[in-house]
Parts: C-alpha cells; structure tokens; sequence
C-alpha cells in the first residue's frame, strides 16, 4: 500500500523508496513498486535509478529500464544498449523502450538488431521504437517487419511505417493489406491513410465487406480522408451498418465527399 501511495509523489526521494523496495521478498511488493516508479515524472527522480541500471536481478533490472524511460535521462543509454543482450526477455523489452523514448539515432543499430530478437515482443517493441527515424535503414526495417512469422510483430510494423516511412513503403503496405490477420490489414489502411496513399484506395474498397466492424470502422474513414469518388459505392452500401461507429464514420465520409 506505501508503494501504491507513492504513486502521487515524485522526485528523487520517492524514486530511491520505490528502488529500496525492489528487492522485496513479496512479489506483489515488487510489482506495486515498479508500477509507482512508472509514474514518476521529474527528470531528477532518475538520480536513484540510474545506478541500479547495472543490477543483476532481472526484475528489479526490468522495473528500473521501465521507471526511467519516461523520464529521458541521456545517461541510461549505455546500460539500455547493453541490456538488449540481457538473458531475460522482460528486460530486453524494456531496454528497447528506454532507447525508443531517448530517440537518438546513433542507437539505430542496437534498434534494428533487436527487430531480430527471438523473443516478439522485444521484436515488436523495437520496431514501434524505430518510428522517430526517417533514415532509410529504418524504414528498410520496419518493412522487413511486414514479413515477420508473428502477427503482433506485423502489426507493428505496419502503424510504425506510418511515422517513418516514404515512398518505398506504399507497396508493402498495400501487400499487408492481404494479411492473414485483420489487426494487421487494419494498421495497413490506417498507414496508408496518413501517407495519403490514395492509390490504395480502390483495394480498401471492397475491405468494407470483411465482417469486423473495427476494420470497416477503420476503412470508413480512410476513405472518407482519401476522398477518391469511385469508392463512393463501397461506402453507400453500408450506411445502415448495424454498427454504430461504421454508420457514423460511413455517413462522415460520404458527407465529406459531397462537400469536395
């Protein structure tokens, strides 16, 4: 309950009690420290945990990466590009969200090397981390990652490419857009969209007959945004979609049509 109640304080007093306890005997201790140290705001809190970046202990390694990465202490790059080699997966997927948040690209390529990982949660961590670099090597990455065997890996590379990627993306985005999984194919058109890949448009089209309302919700929009007249009747037909948020964005879209 003391761990849970430091959770409205901050600073490097309240980092160094959450840290102190870290090596609880209690495992719900631990987690209730680790969560509070997640919530620390002040820079300066970070003056606690930065030593204990060296720590052996997978889970207290695991919550100190967590509690500082919000917190961009420069400092904690080293231990953060070490620590992607570290045996543990949970800690390995927060080095990669430390170095994400610090968005420096001299640390691309212990980035992209963690793309590789065996683990795919580190993998999908890591490629949602490369969407702050618009460098070429980046954006060769994140579309090797529309490839991955996994498809929480996929979906990430496929709403990742929106923020980094060019030209050379649209192609294998419009590929994904065939995916096996829907959650992927909707972060495909959700991309597309943002790149204003309005050639797609007419294959988004007719994804308004898959029956998930999430995905039509999401091509609904996209299409309305994209604005290309002969989707008009991909979205006439489903005006009185028994969804709620489909008909909305529907009746968006085709308003925004007639407006243009």
């Amino acid at each position: 309950q003391a761990a849970i109640a430091l959770t409205d304080f901050d600073g490097p007093e309240t980092s160094a009690a959450l840290v102190g306890v870290l090596t609880d005997s209690d495992p719900e201790v631990i987690a209730a420290a680790a969560v509070s140290l997640t919530e620390l705001k002040d820079p300066a809190a970070g003056d606690s945990i930065l030593p204990h970046l060296e720590d052996e202990d997978p889970v207290k390694l695991a919550a100190c990466l967590r509690g500082i990465k919000e917190l961009r202490r420069t400092e904690a790059m080293g231990a953060a590009i070490k620590a992607i080699q570290h045996t543990a997966p949970e800690v390995r997927i927060e080095a990669v969200g430390v170095i994400g948040w610090l968005q420096d690209e001299t640390a691309l390529p212990a980035l992209r090397e963690a793309t590789k990982d065996a683990e795919p949660k580190v993998r999908r961590t890591a490629l949602a981390a490369l969407g702050f670099s618009k460098s070429e090597h980046a954006e060769a990455t994140l579309i090797g990652g529309l490839s991955d065997p996994e498809w929480i890996v996929r979906e990430a590379a496929a709403e990742t490419l929106a923020k980094s990627g060019g030209q050379a993306c649209l192609a294998p985005l419009r590929t994904a857009l065939s995916d096996d999984y829907w959650q992927v194919r909707l972060k495909a058109v959700r991309s597309l969209g943002k790149l204003n890949a309005t050639e797609a448009a007419m294959e988004i089209g007719p994804m308004m007959d898959i029956p998930v309302p999430n995905l039509r919700k999401e091509c609904a929009a996209v299409l309305g945004e994209m604005a290309v007249v002969e989707t008009l009747p991909f979205l006439e037909k489903y005006q009185d979609d028994p969804d709620p948020d489909v008909r909305k964005n529907v009746r968006w879209a085709l308003g925004k049509m007639a407006v243009q």
